[in-house]
């Protein structure tokens, strides 16, 4: 079984249950860090700093390899049968890295005294986590396609870009 595939599952595609474990476990993540930031600001800078860790892990290797992936694939898969639905791969990393530039910007809130705007950033990766958690919505997911558009644009000089 490859990185990005469950053992039913298309290749470059992962059950579509996986990310949305993952986004619960990253919006109780989110709610203890905005919990936590009441009283203390050093704990939040902490969590948001090991959630971030949790994006970044999850946007350089996928859902199947993030922590959350692999508790998914250890804990949850193995007693919920085949999946019946799958999603593409290369969203799911775009979504992780947009969870990844909040979560920095909620711990530089946090560490310089802003804790306003670690509140406001943690608030906004918070939504986006329980969005998809609850309702099957990925923020992320569906800014990939412009994202991807607006990045592999040609050259204004070139023949592409002419037209």
């Amino acid at each position: 079984m490859s990185e990005t595939t469950t053992p039913n599952s298309p290749a470059g595609q992962v059950d579509v249950r996986g990310p949305r474990f993952a986004a619960w476990v990253t919006t109780g993540v989110l709610v203890l860090v905005l919990v936590v930031a009441t009283f203390s600001t050093v704990a939040a800078a902490i969590l948001i700093a090991v959630q971030a860790i949790v994006f970044a892990l999850g946007a350089l290797t996928g859902p199947r390899r993030s922590p959350y992936g692999r508790l998914f694939a250890a804990l949850v898969a193995p007693r919920i049968g085949a999946p019946t639905e799958t999603e593409p791969v290369p969203p799911l990393r775009f979504a992780q890295l947009v969870g990844l530039v909040f979560a920095v910007l909620g711990f530089l809130g946090f560490v310089t005294g802003l804790n306003i705007v670690g509140a406001i950033f943690t608030a906004f990766a918070l939504f986006a986590a329980f969005l998809n958690a609850a309702f099957g919505i990925c923020l992320g997911c569906k800014i990939y396609p412009l994202a991807k558009r607006l990045t592999n644009r040609a050259p204004a000089g070139s023949a592409a870009g002419a037209r």
